[in-house]
Parts: C-alpha cells; structure tokens; sequence
C-alpha cells in the first residue's frame, strides 16, 4: 500500500480513537455527575455502542497501519521512539479494557435502576471511580504516544 494513504488512513483512525476517547469520557463523567440515573442511562448505552462502531476499529486499524509504516519505511522497532510509542499505545489499551467492561456493566446497573425507578447503588460509583482512575491513566499516555509519532525524537527523554 502506498505509503501516503497508510498515513492518512492511520492519521484518521487515530482522530477517530481520541475524538471518539475523550468525547465519550466527557459526556460520560458529566452525566454521572448529574445523578440522574435515567439520563445516565442513556449516555452510557451510546458510549458503549460508539466503542463498538468507532473506537474497537480504529484501535484495529491504528495497530494495522502502524505496522505497515514501520515496515515501508524501513523503521526498526529498536529505535526508542517505536519502542515506547507501542509500549504506551499497549498502555493505554490495558486500560481501556477493563473500561469497556465496566461500561457495560455500568449500563446493566443503570438499566436495572431506571426500569425500578430506584437510586445507584454505591457498586455504580466504585466503578465509576475505577472508570475515571483507568482513563486518567490511558489520557497521557495516548498523549505521549502522539508526541512520539510526530516528534520521533532519538531518545524518549530527548523533547528538544
């Protein structure tokens, strides 16, 4: 595949991952926030459904095409930037994980609550916070990962 179109395809996919990222975590965390577990309830469902439509693929193709650019252009997984680049990229998907687990028993929670028209039990919110604790960590980390495929820098403390 030409090397231009692996870089857009992996250039959009990446928009893709930390638009639909940090999206979701926003309308997620403010609805929690609202305590209203019918409002909740309907932003969870669609967080989990745009990790399914938007987010698993492109955690797919970002993989993909990452390692088809290593390959065209004849980069060695031994330079530092790689290297971290994929440790942090591996990081951040440990974390999200255990988030789409959580996501989807969050949803199973609230729907519970809504068809009995009763309050979050404290369960909801242990896992919110372990929500919150995960993307908390996996945030910098997509970060530092952007920095490195941009920057390439020779070592991964050289940010000059």
């Amino acid at each position: 595949m030409d090397y231009l179109l692996l870089k857009w395809i992996h250039i959009v996919s990446s928009t893709i991952l930390f638009g639909t990222g940090i999206g979701s975590a926003f309308y997620m965390f403010v609805a929690n926030r609202s305590r209203n577990p019918a409002v909740i309830y309907f932003v969870v469902r669609q967080v989990v459904r745009a990790d399914w439509i938007f987010t698993t693929p492109a955690v797919i193709i970002q993989l993909l095409t990452g390692l088809a650019l290593v390959e065209v252009t004849g980069a060695s997984f031994e330079e530092s930037w790689l290297f971290w680049g994929l440790a942090l990229y591996f990081f951040a998907g440990a974390c999200w994980l255990p988030v789409v687990w959580l996501q989807i028993r969050m949803s199973t929670i609230l729907q519970h609550c809504v068809e009995n028209q009763t309050e979050l039990p404290p369960r909801y919110w242990h896992y919110d916070r372990w929500w919150i604790a995960l993307g908390t960590l996996a945030f910098p980390a997509v970060m530092i990962v952007f920095y490195l495929m941009v920057f390439k820098p020779l070592s991964f403390y050289d940010f000059g």
